[in-house]
């Protein structure tokens, strides 16, 4: 099983959904995207068997991965969105202010930009309390975290990515869906799957500000060019959310969910011991 099948606990909630044992995923016959991207769904960083499935999360991401030659792949929908139907929203839900994921690096490359500009830019915008999400790395980072303290903004982290099958974290969706579903906007200085996963919980999304980049950053599949040209409409301080829910429903796949038994055979997992199919399926039509 690849190591970054387990990323932000993606696993976990297939396996709870499937009616497995969400403690301890089964093997993974393939690989599972996991993360937003506009290539074909896989991490360009990784290396990857010839031949082996791969599991991603729209119909959109499949079509690239097959005209780039990666001819087995399935739309599954994105981890994100199963959670989403097993987990509904309470009726006397009450939102505030906004949830703001500035862009990250990664355990290979730091992200370079200009930090205090970003906090005037979200001073500037937003008219109510924010709450800044770092990922662990910049969490870890004493001195910029207390920057985002000291300027007046909650600082949260959802929780560590997890890698080489180290440091997991099957509560990482959990957490952010429950800090998504208190806020009224989601925003981030890049088009990212946060914002997605934001509009689709039911935040006004937003992209604004330095994007900012990565220590020797490649432009892959067009980089941050194409994607300001193709998603034009879902950038800026204030985006329709009509335009930016359907945008996110057809990025990760909310319309293509499968079926807990359907799940099961495309990923090579076993029945489960103790929930009945029927019981699963109802969450979705519920």
């Amino acid at each position: 099983m690849h190591h970054a099948n387990h990323y932000y606990g993606h696993s976990h909630v297939l396996a709870r959904y499937c009616g497995l044992d969400d403690t301890d995923p089964p093997r993974l016959h393939g690989y599972l995207q996991h993360g937003w991207n506009i290539g074909d769904g896989l991490a360009p960083d990784h290396e990857y068997t010839p031949g082996v499935p791969s599991f991603l999360w729209s119909e959109r991401t499949r079509r690239r991965a097959w005209s780039l030659g990666r001819r087995q792949g399935y739309v599954v929908g994105a981890p994100f969105a199963y959670l989403l139907a097993m987990e509904p929203a309470a009726a006397d839900d009450e939102r505030e202010g906004t949830i703001w994921y500035p862009f990250h690096g990664w355990e290979g490359q730091h992200v370079v930009g200009d930090h205090d500009g970003l906090m005037a830019s979200m001073r500037e915008v937003e008219d109510g309390p924010v709450t800044v999400c770092l990922y662990w790395q910049e969490f870890r980072d004493g001195k910029l975290r207390r920057r985002y303290e000291d300027a007046g903004f909650r600082v949260v982290c959802h929780g560590y990515r997890g890698g080489w099958w180290q440091d997991l974290d099957p509560g990482f969706l959990y957490r952010q869906l429950a800090e998504l579903r208190r806020h009224k906007r989601v925003a981030s200085n890049r088009l990212c799957s946060a914002i997605f996963y934001g509009a689709l919980a039911g935040c006004a999304p937003a992209v604004y500000g330095d994007p900012m980049h990565l220590e020797n950053e490649k432009q892959a599949f067009g980089g941050q060019p194409r994607i300001r040209r193709e998603w034009a409409a879902l950038h800026g301080p204030y985006v329709d959310p009509d335009l930016a829910g359907a945008a996110a429903v057809a990025e990760l796949g909310a319309d293509r969910l499968l079926a807990p038994a359907e799940l099961r055979r495309l990923l090579g997992w076993p029945m489960p011991d103790r929930v009945a199919d029927a019981e699963l399926t109802g969450v979705l039509i519920r």
